[in-house]
């Protein structure tokens, strides 16, 4: 599993990192086809009420899966973007068991 975080214009976040990894594991022990995930965490000014947007994007075999999540804060942003994951990673699995 190969997970890389950045953080654009935002302070780096240890707990945050750690967060994020814990909850890419769950996914990449049950999705043994993906390779590894790119992590961008981003504020955006315009926003103040919510504005932390998390961008997920995993690298598995076809196509990349690609989710964005802007929530008020990253923790929630986190998870709703690794639902939108799943929801799109179970799709792919039904193509890899008709093959």
């Amino acid at each position: 599993m190969t997970v890389n975080i950045q953080y654009v214009g935002v302070d780096v976040s240890e707990t945050l990192s750690t967060f994020t990894e814990e909850k890419l594991k769950k996914i990449f022990n049950r999705y043994e086809f993906l390779i590894s995930a790119s992590v961008h965490f981003k504020q955006d000014e315009k926003e103040h009420d919510i504005g932390k947007i998390c961008n997920i994007e995993l690298s598995l075999p076809g196509p990349r899966i690609f989710a964005t999540s802007n929530e008020r804060n990253f923790e929630v942003s986190v998870r709703e973007t690794i639902k939108d994951l799943e929801r799109q990673l179970e799709k792919r699995k039904e193509v890899f068991k008709t093959h």
